[in-house]
């Protein structure tokens, strides 16, 4: 509970993903990514149910493996690309709502932020809970690279009017900070968020601060290896070494071998043991 109000935490899983298929179960650190955020969701002190809303079987079989019992499958015309998120958390809470069970706080934890803790959660609710003025709660991290080195290109790629006069010159230290959502936790009270449809109503909604490192958003295939690589750091000194095994290799054999298959077999092996 935030303030004796009961707070019901919602993870929206569907089957169906085009950039990186089956994003959702895939495995980073011998789990299904889903299990990250089961796991985190479950041990939160502040949380009173957690539901996973899937259309898929296997993701409901993996999430009632790891401790969460379904209380409904999600309807398949809320499984396509063109559902938002919101329509998503509605069909849930008007659920329980017929069956008088209600929940002052939602919170929303998309699965593919395995790096968020229960430790951020518990966190950004006991921030929440300090200040009266606070509605909603929306997890950023310190962007990346400094959006005004961005724009959009031309199809000639002419890269005249690529930045504006004032930034020329200036060095990336030298600009102000910026900041973007990182997808990982969403906090909002119910009424505003059924009344506003969204977990930033414009007047109450406040910034909860993560690390950059903690703040990977599972996308593609490279955003997976990259929370690997945050999971087990030797993976860098694994991968040195196997492209000196590699190298050894090509030196005493005729057969060609592609270096990412030999790697790929590599770690296989060593992931087995």
């Amino acid at each position: 509970m935030i303030n004796n109000k009961k707070v019901l935490a919602i993870i929206p899983a569907r089957g169906g993903s085009k950039r990186l298929p089956r994003k959702n179960i895939l495995d980073l650190g011998g789990k299904p990514l889903i299990a990250w955020t089961i796991e985190a969701a479950t041990e939160c002190e502040y949380i009173d149910r957690v539901i996973v809303s899937t259309e898929d079987q296997e993701i409901r079989k993996i999430s009632e493996k790891y401790g969460e019992h379904l209380p409904f499958s999600r309807p398949s015309e809320l499984a396509h690309d063109d559902i938002t998120t919101y329509d998503v958390v509605i069909d849930i809470v008007e659920r329980l709502n017929a069956q008088n069970e209600l929940y002052e706080y939602i919170l929303l934890l998309q699965p593919t932020s395995p790096l968020r803790t229960r430790h951020h959660i518990d966190s950004a609710c006991w921030e929440l809970s300090q200040d009266s003025k606070i509605k909603s709660m929306v997890s950023i991290c310190k962007a990346e690279h400094h959006p005004l080195w961005c724009n959009m290109l031309p199809n000639d790629k002419f890269m005249g009017n690529f930045l504006p006069n004032e930034i020329h010159n200036i060095r990336s230290q030298d600009l102000p900070e910026y900041f973007r959502l990182n997808g990982a936790i969403y906090i909002c009270e119910t009424k505003i968020l059924i009344s506003e449809k969204t977990f930033q109503p414009k007047k109450s909604c406040f910034a909860f601060m993560m690390d950059q490192a903690d703040s990977i958003d599972i996308d593609t295939l490279e955003d997976l290896n990259l929370a690997k690589l945050y999971l087990d750091p030797s993976i860098v000194k694994k991968s040195d070494l196997f492209q000196e095994i590699y190298e050894s290799y090509k030196r005493r054999s005729v057969n060609e071998l592609d270096i990412y298959q030999f790697k790929n077999y590599l770690l296989g092996l060593l992931n087995e043991k």
